[in-house]
């Protein structure tokens, strides 16, 4: 490369206002400079601020008055030194201390999260609330805003948790919800991923977003929402009050090979592409895979086709896995190959540790996943490889598509993303985030706040509902129910169905107190009564689910291998036990939820709580602070090796998980590392790991 020519087609660029091909070309300059050893002159210092990628800036090689501008947009954003922004963050920061309400698209390389930091760290607002789409980033997020902001807040991630003087709740949109009547005003309420609010992009939990955009709107004094890869917004009741602002500014470079052209519909010639991607060099490498069966697919081939190659890290990985899962996983022999799998169905835990062994230099280089990479982790690598041109069912939309190929590159670490497609993507196209009243929430909406909004028919499936319900539960006790937030499904139609069938069948539903028995052999007939409510959607036989809802029930007092084996004889294996354990705790926890709250209206004088088992079943029914701390990093395992070494008692009842937290960090890791029995290598490198999420030393 000429750095002179170059220079002078990026002044051209500059000069003709084409800021995004000025930048690009930068880029490449700048990787060529990281990869020859080459220091920044004044001319390149130079360009990087006329580009306003002031971050890239070197003051040491600046002129005074480049170094001026890279001082100048330094800021605070709770760590030890103040970083420099580039000029688009700068801009997005100003308009929120401001005070002005902003939906932004940006893309994934923008740095949003500085911008997020650097408003907690100046403008010190009371309450914050972040809503993320997916537990594994409400932990990431919660490590990143921990490190800063311990000192002065409360970080909330947890329903069950009361508020202190200044808080950061830090949730997905079903416990935000759930988290509404305990709190009563909001400085800010930031949502990330905001385009999941549509139900083009998330039918399933479209509703329970938009529930969260209502309810916490309605309390929140600024708004700031964020997405990537959107064109323009409708208008809708939800952003009626925030400006829609569009950001191309991006500080790496995407380079495309795009192999589909020779592969076509070979097979084999997209099984060598891969294979000589992966094969030919050790960069860190995301495949997206598409579905759950290509994930399978890909780590089968890799397994396959490439060599073993040990370090001790990943070694100590497969002991530990095979130690405390099973020896049968398809996933044992991936480590060894240096890989990992990312498809939002492993323990929570078990995601984060394949994250962090990624950022490794002898961890992971590679893992395989399902768009569950774009949206619950914010992770990047050098390579990203699109071997699949799908998204579940359906064929990979372009907005998927331009997110998945925006994990390519990242800011300081590669300056060039290079991305391999090996499928045809699809068309280019412009995306209008098109926000409205999913059917799903429609029973949850005052119509006459919205009546501007909503269409006439909209008005009368409202009203409909409220009157149905209102003559199922009552009118004074749907009056109560209506004021606040005990629901937790966003489906009026199920609602209804509910309420209809225990009206209808009082008798039977008596019977739901024997789901407080401590014998689970006492809890068919009424788990089956409930699933058949919501047939759908249980991934597989109810005979099967409810086997393993009674099995799962010695989550605690058995280990993994011993549960694993007694679902053997059930043909539950390891992968349908991520799958149940999920819906167990999540969709079943729910459902059961909104009976209880149905029948204590419609049948009082029976006097049945089942609000214990639903605790218990949506813990996974391990103790609520050892299935929370495996959102923190912490297995169950390790866990339960800390508990039976007597050092701190994770059964006991009166503690939430702060307390827990405050004593793990009062007992320290050297006294764990050298108290608890039985640590292998694995456990230290998990528990070292955890600990440097919850310490309270900045």
């Amino acid at each position: 490369m000429d750095i002179f020519d170059s220079c002078h087609q990026i002044n051209d660029y500059l000069n003709s206002r084409d800021d995004i091909n000025a930048r690009n070309e930068l880029i490449k300059l700048l990787d060529y400079h990281e990869q020859e050893g080459i220091e920044y002159d004044q001319i390149v210092n130079s360009l990087i601020r006329q580009t306003g990628l002031y971050p890239y800036l070197n003051p040491e090689t600046s002129s005074w008055s480049d170094r001026l501008v890279y001082e100048a947009f330094k800021v605070d954003i709770g760590l030890d030194r103040p970083v420099t922004l580039h000029r688009d963050q700068s801009f997005l920061l100003k308009r929120l201390l401001d005070g002005k309400n902003i939906a932004v698209s940006a893309p994934t390389s923008f740095g949003k999260s500085f911008v997020i930091d650097a408003y907690i760290s100046i403008k010190k607002p009371k309450n914050v609330a972040i809503i993320v789409p997916t537990i594994a980033l409400t932990d990431e997020t919660r490590r990143r805003i921990h490190q800063k902001f311990s000192n002065e807040y409360k970080i909330i991630t947890t329903t069950e948790v009361e508020l202190a003087d200044k808080n950061i709740l830090i949730f997905p949109q079903e416990r935000a919800i759930s988290y509404v009547d305990k709190i009563s005003s909001l400085d800010i309420l930031i949502i990330d991923e905001f385009y999941k609010a549509s139900e083009k992009f998330d039918k399933e939990r479209s509703s329970s977003l938009i529930r969260a955009m209502i309810k916490l709107g309605d309390i929140a004094e600024q708004k700031y929402f964020l997405a990537p890869n959107i064109t323009s917004l409708n208008e809708n009741p939800f952003t009626r009050d925030v400006e829609f602002i569009k950001l191309d500014f991006n500080t790496v470079f995407l380079e495309k090979h795009e192999l589909f052209h020779e592969i076509g519909k070979d097979d084999n010639k997209k099984t060598e592409a891969l294979l000589q991607i992966v094969g030919s060099n050790q960069k860190k490498t995301l495949i997206y895979a598409g579905t759950h069966s290509n994930v399978t697919a890909v780590s089968e081939l890799i397994t396959s086709e490439l060599p073993v190659v040990v370090t001790e890290l990943r070694k100590d990985f497969a002991r530990w896995l095979i130690k405390n899962y099973t020896r049968n996983w398809n996933l044992i022999g991936l480590i060894g190959r240096g890989f990992g799998i990312h498809d939002g169905k492993l323990h929570r835990s078990l995601t984060q540790i394949q994250v962090k062994l990624f950022g490794e230099e002898d961890g992971l280089r590679g893992i395989i996943s399902t768009s569950s990479i774009i949206e619950g982790v914010n992770t990047s690598a050098e390579n990203v490889v699109i071997w699949r041109n799908r998204k579940g069912v359906y064929k990979l939309d372009d907005f998927t598509y331009k997110n998945i190929i925006g994990r390519g590159g990242r800011m300081f670490k590669h300056f060039i993303g290079k991305i391999y497609v090996l499928e045809t993507p699809p068309d280019d196209t412009e995306t209008q985030l098109d926000l409205g009243f999913p059917e799903g929430v429609l029973g949850d909406v005052d119509e006459q706040a919205f009546e501007r909004e909503l269409t006439p028919d909209q008005v009368a499936t409202i009203i409909a509902y409220k009157d149905e319900m209102a003559s199922l539960l009552g009118v004074e006790s749907y009056s109560d129910i209506g004021a606040t937030s005990v629901f937790q499904s966003s489906d009026s139609k199920l609602l209804i169905k509910i309420a209809s069938d225990i009206r209808d069948n009082i008798g039977s539903w008596r019977g739901l107190a024997y789901l407080n028995s401590d014998d689970p052999e006492q809890w068919d007939r009424m788990l089956f009564k409930v699933l058949s409510l919501n047939p759908g959607g249980w991934e597989t036989r109810h005979t099967t689910f409810v086997n393993f809802v009674k099995i799962l029930s010695r989550n605690w007092t058995k280990n993994f291998p011993e549960l694993l084996s007694t679902l053997g004889d059930h043909d539950i294996g390891i992968d349908a036990f991520f799958n149940f354990e999920r819906s167990a705790t999540y969709k079943l926890a729910a459902l059961l939820n909104d009976v209880n709250t149905i029948q204590k209206r419609i049948i009082p004088e029976a006097n049945i709580d089942i609000s214990s088992f639903i605790y218990k079943v949506s813990h996974a029914f391990l103790p609520a602070v050892v299935y929370q701390l495996e959102e923190y990093g912490l297995p169950r395992m390790i866990t339960k090796k800390i508990h039976q070494s007597g050092l701190l008692d994770f059964e006991a009842e009166d503690q939430d998980l702060h307390q827990v937290i405050d004593n793990l960090n009062t007992i320290g890791i050297e006294l764990i590392l050298g108290k608890v029995e039985n640590l292998d290598p694995f456990d230290v490198y998990i528990l070292k790991y955890f600990f440097n999420g919850i310490s309270l030393n900045r």
